[in-house]
């Protein structure tokens, strides 16, 4: 007890010109800008260290984007042009950047208020105790893993991982498997125990628009890039067609997978209880795993007296927010464009504001 009051004393006495919420790709690259103009700051982190958040996720995970298009600010992503990095690399380049550039992170250090009282950002985490006069959010959009209602009636002997926290086959007990999700990361998933031999029942629409990772010779980010496809604004009448629709399968031959014969399609999930899960085309009881798909849910409700949109993201315009003066955002889908939440593309973003901070000190 007595070294966490040290510890909130010692942060309360240390004003910082600029706070940074976020060690991910998009507060890094914030970070960067702020290192560049000479800006005191320090960056605030929930993990235990850099690159964390991609290794807790599937073991076979890559990315969907090429070496040439990940890239953040002054640091190249060090592998051949048309190369998929995986999950490590990506942990690595990161961890590459922070030591390259010498940024200032206090890890283990989960935010649960955010206030501004008398001009200044009052932060504070289970341990600790911060000040700043401006404050840049870079959490990413993924905060609450989303699992349906009914997860809760069914059978306790049944295996239940959402996607946040699958990372293999090897987890799954004997019997069979229920992958519910048809977004990427449950077609993927789907298709990786698929590949097992396993029987896999997929619940979700079979209506999936799938991408090829390649067309004609090209990588599918050459051909977005142009066609203009990810400069796009989310104010454009294309923009807000895009940001509403749903996202396509990028590099999963969907049509194949779902032909298999051990892939079995159930539509929608409507119910379940102790014995059996019931969907759009039938009940089954048989089932021993299920992986949810089913994504997140963003939570900013530790911020005070901010508003939200639609999609429950804070207010803002491009990543200045709407309420309170001195406090941005970055790294959140379509915060200008469809490149926004990338690794390759969040640098306009950062860049952007780093502008804004300038023309406005």
């Amino acid at each position: 007890m007595l070294h966490i009051i040290i510890t909130i004393c010692t942060h309360l006495g240390s004003m910082k010109e600029f706070i940074i919420i976020g060690a991910g790709q998009s507060g890094l690259a914030m970070a960067y800008n702020l290192s560049k103009n000479n800006k005191d700051y320090l960056i605030l982190d929930a993990n235990e260290h850099i690159g964390a958040p991609w290794l807790k996720r599937w073991d076979s995970l890559k990315l969907f984007t090429p070496t040439e298009y990940n890239h953040l600010p002054g640091m190249p992503f060090p592998f051949p042009k048309g190369y998929y990095p995986n999950k490590y690399e990506v942990a690595d380049y990161l961890k590459s950047y922070v030591e390259k550039f010498s940024m200032p992170i206090e890890f283990n250090q989960r935010i649960t208020s955010v206030k501004k009282v008398d001009g200044i950002f009052e932060i504070t985490s289970g341990t600790a105790s911060y000040q700043a006069k401006q404050l840049i959010i870079a959490t990413g959009p993924f905060h609450t893993p989303y699992t349906p209602a009914c997860h809760v009636d069914i059978a306790e002997n049944i295996t239940q991982l959402h996607s946040e926290n699958y990372k293999s086959p090897e987890q799954l007990q004997d019997g069979d498997c229920l992958v519910v999700g048809a977004g990427d990361s449950g077609v993927q998933i789907l298709s990786e125990i698929a590949d097992t031999g396993r029987k896999v029942h997929f619940s979700g629409t079979d209506k999936i628009t799938a991408i090829p990772q390649s067309f004609l010779g090209k990588t599918l980010w050459w051909w977005f890039t142009k066609i203009g496809f990810l400069s796009v604004t989310r104010f454009s009448k294309m923009g807000k067609w895009l940001s509403k629709g749903v996202q396509p399968v990028i590099g999963t031959d969907v049509k194949s997978l779902l032909a298999k014969t051990n892939v079995i399609h159930m539509g929608r999930t409507l119910s379940a209880d102790e014995t059996s899960i019931k969907f759009q085309k039938g009940s089954i009881s048989s089932i021993k795993n299920i992986i949810w798909a089913t994504g997140f849910k963003p939570n900013f409700f530790w911020i005070e007296d901010i508003s939200f949109d639609e999609m429950n993201y804070p207010s803002n315009y491009r990543g200045v927010s709407k309420d309170v003066d001195g406090l941005y955002f970055i790294g959140l889908p379509w915060l200008y464009t469809r490149g926004s939440a990338t690794l390759g593309g969040v640098w306009k973003d950062a860049k952007y504001l780093m502008t804004h901070i300038q023309e406005n000190k």
